[in-house]
């Protein structure tokens, strides 16, 4: 047998109603998602730093990292939004390793898709709830969408989903900013039809329903560089490349032209150290450019307490280093928003 069945799984509202979202928080999470949605229509000059671990992998230690970022929000919200990361589901490209707490809620144990569902809506809950800040998460799977509905600020459609139908339609029934990231082949024609796609109306099967979606607005491209057949990383946050991206969207009829750029990833080469360089230059092609900057909203950063990573499976771990991806750490990050915030 190809599948074998292991539990059936509780379905969303089961699952809000059991781990519901405080009155105060939902209504601050109101506002920060006006405060957002006004930078993409641009209707606020502000910018936002979508910050934080490639994978959090750990409840404490993302929530230290958040309560961080929180202080500096406050010294920060003249010029800045900050956004951060606390991604639970992480994509895979073999499909091996740690594929997020929604997956594994102790990265040392075995799978557990019902705890890790539970885990996943607990933490960002306790984010929230600390912190006064909500986050950005991956849509590595449409279907979880309604468990974190009430929950999130920011969605990441990933390089190698953002070309599937599924990701697509679904992020046109959502009501907050979508990003779809160019694939890893770097086609930016791919990544735009994901964004006229995404900002359309469709009908669809989801969830055993046929539903009918409005279309999201807000949803945008995501630059985070490419890899050529030889397995090279190509960058796609130069001015040309930014240039380029915006000549790209004046040829397509959108609700909105917005674009964030990945620091990391095959815009970096995964040298994380080079995240602090990369943003700097973005920074500068706004200053060069007044299309530019309206094109670009803001900057995706990863970064968590500890620079660098680490392996799972050595029962040795470095509390606030990154199982997955390289990142810049603490020290490193809030240095690097404070100049931001005096570059914008």
């Amino acid at each position: 047998m190809a599948f074998e069945f292991i539990t059936k799984l509780p379905i969303p509202e089961q699952i809000r109603n059991e781990y519901p979202v405080p009155e105060a928080v939902a209504a601050n999470k109101a506002k920060r998602d006006e405060m957002i949605r006004k930078v993409f229509t641009g209707e606020s000059d502000k910018f936002l730093v979508i910050v934080g671990p490639c994978s959090a992998d750990n409840e404490d230690a993302v929530c230290d990292y958040v309560n961080r970022l929180a202080r500096i929000q406050e010294k920060v919200s003249d010029r800045l939004i900050l956004i951060p990361r606390v991604y639970t589901n992480k994509p895979r490209t073999t499909g091996e390793g740690y594929k997020g707490i929604v997956h594994q809620p102790d990265p040392e144990k075995k799978p557990d898709l019902l705890a890790g569902l539970v885990a996943m809506r607990k933490m960002h809950i306790r984010v929230m709830e600390e912190t006064g800040l909500t986050a950005a998460d991956e849509m590595l799977y449409p279907e979880n969408w309604q468990y974190l509905k009430d929950i999130l600020s920011y969605v990441a459609v990933g390089a190698r989903s953002v070309e599937n139908q599924q990701h697509r339609l679904v992020v046109s029934g959502i009501d907050i900013p979508a990003g779809m990231k160019n694939p890893t082949s770097g086609d930016l024609e791919v990544m735009l039809n994901s964004v006229v796609a995404a900002q359309g109306k469709h009908m669809f099967i989801y969830r055993n329903w046929e539903v009918k979606t409005d279309g999201n607005p807000l949803s945008h491209t995501i630059l985070r560089g490419a890899v050529n057949k030889h397995g090279n990383a190509i960058p796609n946050y130069h001015y040309e490349d930014l240039q380029l991206l915006l000549e790209k969207y004046n040829e397509r009829d959108l609700a909105n032209q917005a674009a964030i750029i990945d620091t990391n990833h095959s815009n970096s080469n995964k040298q994380y150290d080079q995240q602090i360089r990369i943003a700097k230059e973005v920074l500068h092609s706004r200053k060069v450019s007044p299309d530019i900057a309206q094109l670009v909203k803001g900057l995706m950063i990863e970064s968590y307490i500890e620079p660098g990573c680490q392996k799972i499976g050595t029962g040795n771990h470095v509390y606030g280093k990154s199982i997955t991806d390289p990142c810049l750490g603490w020290s490193e990050t809030e240095q690097l928003i404070y100049t931001i915030a005096e570059t914008c």
